[in-house]
């Protein structure tokens, strides 16, 4: 899904930010976000997806630029009169009210009457399969569980806007997956446009339908998770999204969208030019561990085949991890499924892998 601004539920318009009057943390960022969309921020620590975040709640201001909500600016609106429904990473429960009393107290600041208040109480805690806790204290309550009532809080006064900030980054990893599935199908099965702020991929990946990369307060890179990881702009996101692999180079020739690429050690190989333009210029070449072969009757006739000396296998349950040397590169890694006719290599043996040309691309250096 995506967004134009005139559609758009969403819209940063030129929004800069900057906390001392120099630096700037947030450069002249241009985003649409459709209605019913679930975009995630997506960054290194300082990237700038947190205070874009904070920009769209209220709690921060933007040095320069305009935030619209369903067309109108809300720049100078206050935090508690947007209609956002915000959940943070440490909950901010209420520790002294129960689960049912933290629930109601949105609905209580909206002077939303009694009966209509419980009501909607029940439904929001039977939303996040919660419905028998509202009597308890969030100190009965693991991290998973009081990671749901923030939820269902975020969620009861039925904003059309919620926004996330690393909610499950004190989870365990069983937990988090979980999580994952149970907020992407509530915010798709409501209609609830969602902005999501994390650090890690892996749930950027599985959530949204589309990212924003972030590095140095700018978008790397804005599309669906599919694209981003088998068509990364440039080296920056390929490098961020998913395990890549990474040869240096120089162009030598650009043909029919074909670029010739002389490795560091010498080997000439083809690759797709994404950002290279001419011949001359340093390359990073960037090919992902799954898309290279190591059997050679799995290759195709144009694969494109190169030496390499095994220095490390791995046997990871459902995949086996092998770590090469290619092109002089010592962290060259692959990953072969589990399977009976995937042989399973020794260090020092060595083969010839393969990949696809179309699967490698060459980036800016």
């Amino acid at each position: 899904m995506t967004a134009s601004t005139d559609d758009a539920f969403v819209v940063f318009d030129r929004v800069q930010k900057s906390y001392d009057g120099e630096t700037l943390v947030v450069k002249d960022l241009n985003l649409s976000i459709g209605k019913g969309e679930f975009l995630t921020m997506l960054g290194p620590s300082g990237s700038g997806k947190t205070t874009c975040l904070m920009m769209l709640a209220g709690f921060e201001t933007a040095t320069h630029g305009d935030i619209l909500l369903d067309g109108q600016p809300i720049n100078n609106i206050p935090p508690h009169k947007r209609g956002i429904g915000m959940v943070f990473q440490n909950y901010a429960l209420f520790p002294h009210m129960t689960v049912a009393e933290n629930l109601a107290f949105p609905l209580e600041v909206r002077n939303i009457g009694k009966s209509e208040r419980e009501a909607k109480v029940r439904r929001a805690l039977d939303m996040v399969q919660m419905g028998d806790f509202g009597g308890r204290r969030p100190a009965q309550l693991s991290g998973g569980q009081q990671q749901r009532i923030a939820l269902a809080r975020a969620l009861v006064f039925e904003p059309e806007l919620v926004l996330m900030d690393e909610p499950l980054g004190a989870l365990d990893k069983q937990l988090r997956e979980h999580m994952q599935f149970e907020i992407t199908r509530l915010a798709h099965n409501l209609g609830i446009t969602t902005v999501y702020v994390t650090h890690d991929q892996t749930e950027a990946l599985t959530m949204s339908d589309r990212v924003a990369v972030f590095d140095d307060g700018r978008i790397q890179q804005l599309a669906p998770p599919d694209e981003l990881y088998e068509q990364p702009k440039n080296s920056f996101v390929a490098q961020f999204i998913g395990e890549n692999n990474t040869l240096m180079g120089t162009v030598k020739e650009i043909n029919d969208g074909v670029a010739l690429v002389e490795l560091d050690d010498g080997e000439l190989i083809d690759a797709k030019p994404v950002n290279v333009a001419e011949p001359g210029e340093r390359t990073l070449v960037s090919i992902r561990p799954e898309r290279v072969e190591i059997s050679k009757d799995r290759l195709s006739p144009d694969a494109h085949l190169i030496h390499a000396e095994v220095l490390e296998f791995i046997y990871m349950g459902d995949i086996y991890r092998t770590r090469l040397r290619v092109a002089g590169n010592e962290d060259f890694v692959i990953k072969t499924r589990n399977a009976p006719d995937q042989p399973r290599l020794k260090p020092g043996e060595k083969l010839e892998i393969g990949w696809l040309p179309e699967d490698c691309r060459a980036l800016d250096a």
